[in-house]
């Protein structure tokens, strides 16, 4: 039997061992600083593939300066922890910029060259009282051909859009010549003088990113040509379309343009379409459709898409909130992972949107960016005139588990609209398949769909809460066919949402509208029993109530008690449901990982006593 090794010798081998691989550990830590190991669900803190194609096709150098009030915020750690951030993201920008990104730390201190510095590039401090001393954190940004580019203040809460924003002042400087966008609108979107308030019009935050990113041009209403610079169309709500604009929107996709089109059943943006509901909608009349029934397409004008899955909450008829069918906030499951406009984005806020359809056997094809969930039915568009109270929408309210496709790409040879013109160079069908992405819903580039914006210190600041500005620009850069910051922005906004609270809550207002309803009916009936009973009596001139009503209005009122009893308890249960699911939660995390552990050594600790057990044996 051979002897059995020196347990107190293994021991020391094995510290040995463990201190070693501490040591060199310690030491490759030391020698390399900026490594780090990214385990967020979506890679949150590494870079995408888009930002290296961005900082590896710089062709002259870029310098950005970030400037940061280093002394003056040495009592505000929150500040600090997130400079250090940027800081550290615009040093590996530089790392893979090929020597072409310089970056430099400024600290603009009171009254000095470098404050001068920082104000002549447009930043401007926040002065948080109390005598301290301004704080500047902010980047500005230059190329070589005399351009610049500033971010005004890094806001800590904007942390998951660092990388996004960064790139994007990288991009514009990298590429001065921006790619030409022709604009076709019936919506304010760009600045401009407003004839009801005889003030300025702010312009849209969707037209400010555009423009920061496109050469934006906005076409007059009823051209018959487009300029051959023109490569993108943006057709946003048009209404009335002339028949030589149709025409020439027609022959501009057959010679291979490129277009996004948003129409809609029922704009709400729209002021013409808000003040008369029951009026024909603004899509329906856009001289479009004629297009989309040449390529075999149909955008249905007389119904929107409600989706209970999808419903957002928004204030009720008495200020409570209710969620409301008809605007929703379509979630990863809703958008298509398989396309570049769309994979990654999180959310999509829409309203009233309509849906599209595809006829068999036409020269279109079909392809869904964004669709419903299967909790989704149409809802006549002249129901919405009555919608003052969003739960009405409720009414007849029918799901069949149909998905609806509310965006898509439109590809195929399509042929003209016009098939019998003879104008010279006159296309009959396209020799290439077309490229168009068709969204039946305007009023998703509004900024309350999508962007809050505050006015700090005379300068407009946007926190965006949805992808929507995401989707247009997505849908623009792959239309021009750059996708370089498309991974960039599909990960702006990083949402884990609750799906399992979010269903409770469903089923629980699912309960407390059927309750809310025959507490309605039922008070409608007894109305209608007090006025037969006054209409019944011989001294209708009486306001003194005949103890039939009396007794009728004490009926009511003790069942309007057992209701509301209902409703509460409807909500204590979804409170309980909630809850219980978070201790759930709790307990699982708290358990399971030392289970899993506990297991592990445990079945380490047996494979042990087996392999001692044979070598004795042996």
């Amino acid at each position: 039997m051979a002897p059995e090794p020196d347990k107190s010798r293994i021991d020391r081998l094995g510290l040995t061992a463990l201190a070693v691989i501490f040591l060199v550990g310690v030491t490759l830590i030391s020698l390399l600083p900026g490594m780090r190991l990214d385990l967020t669900e979506n890679q949150l803190y590494t870079l995408s593939d888009g930002t290296k194609k961005v900082l590896g096709s710089i062709p002259e150098p870029v310098n950005v300066y970030l400037f940061f009030s280093d002394k003056a915020t040495a009592d505000i750690p929150q500040l600090r922890t997130y400079a250090g951030r940027v800081q550290e993201m615009l040093e590996e920008f530089a790392s893979r910029s090929n020597g072409k990104l310089n970056v430099t730390v400024i600290d603009p201190l009171p009254f000095s060259d470098e404050e001068d510095r920082a104000t002549e590039f447009g930043l401007r401090p926040i002065n948080l009282g109390n005598n301290a001393d301004p704080i500047y954190f902010g980047i500005a940004a230059t190329n070589s051909v005399g351009d610049d580019e500033i971010i005004p203040f890094l806001d800590p809460a904007k942390e998951s859009f660092l990388e996004y924003d960064l790139a994007k002042l990288t991009y514009t400087l990298a590429k001065p010549k921006k790619p030409l966008v022709g604009l076709l609108s019936s919506l304010p979107m760009t600045a401009g003088f407003d004839p009801m308030t005889q003030q300025i019009r702010q312009p849209w935050v969707i037209a400010d990113q555009l423009r920061q990113l496109f050469d934006l041009r906005v076409l007059e209403p009823g051209f018959e040509t487009l300029e051959a610079d023109i490569k993108v169309l943006l057709l946003v709500n048009p209404k009335n379309l002339p028949a030589g604009t149709v025409y020439a929107i027609d022959q501009f996709i057959l010679r291979g343009g490129r277009a996004l089109v948003l129409v809609d059943p029922f704009a709400e943006i729209d002021q013409g379409a808000t003040a008369d509901p029951m009026a024909t909608a603004a899509g329906e009349d856009s001289g479009l459709d004629k297009l989309f029934a040449a390529w075999g397409v149909r955008v249905d004008h007389s119904t929107i898409v409600g989706d209970d899955r999808y419903a957002l909450t928004v204030s009720g008829r008495d200020g409570e909130p209710v969620r409301h069918l008809g605007i929703i906030g379509i979630t990863k499951d809703g958008l298509s992972q398989d396309d570049v406009i769309t994979s990654g984005l999180s959310l999509v806020n829409l309203a009233f949107a309509g849906h599209i359809t595809g006829s068999k056997g036409a020269a279109a094809e079909v392809i869904p960016l964004i669709q419903s969930s299967d909790k989704a039915a149409l809802i006549p568009t002249a129901q919405l005139a009555m919608a003052s109270d969003p739960g009405l929408l409720r009414t007849d309210f029918d799901p069949k588990g149909e998905r609806y496709t509310l965006a898509a790409r439109i590809s195929g040879k399509l042929p003209s609209a016009f098939p019998g013109d003879a104008r010279p160079g006159h296309i009959a069908i396209a020799a290439e398949p077309a490229n168009v992405v068709l969204v039946a819903d305007a009023d998703l580039v509004a900024d309350r769909l999508w962007v809050q914006t505050q006015d700090v210190l005379g300068q407009r600041l946007s926190t965006a809460f949805a992808n929507n500005a995401d989707l247009v620009v997505n849908a623009l850069d792959n239309l021009l066919g750059s996708g370089d910051l498309i991974s960039i922005r599909s990960r702006a906004t990083f949402q884990r949402p609750f799906t399992r609270v979010q269903e409770l809550g469903r089923e629980a207002e699912t309960r407390f509208r059927s309750a809310e309803q025959r507490l309605q009916t039922e008070l409608e009936e007894t109305e209608s029993r007090l006025g037969e009973l006054q209409a019944s009596r011989k001294d209708q001139g009486t306001s003194i109530l005949s103890p039939q009503q009396e007794g009728e209005i004490e009926r009511f009122q003790a069942r309007r008690l057992e209701l509301r009893k209902e409703l509460r308890q409807v909500q204590r249960d979804l409170d309980q449901d909630i809850e219980k699911l978070g201790a759930t939660l709790k307990a699982l995390n708290v358990a399971l990982v030392p289970l899993i552990i506990s297991l592990v050594s445990l079945i380490l600790l047996q494979l042990r006593r087996r392999t001692r057990t044979a070598r004795r044996t042996g």
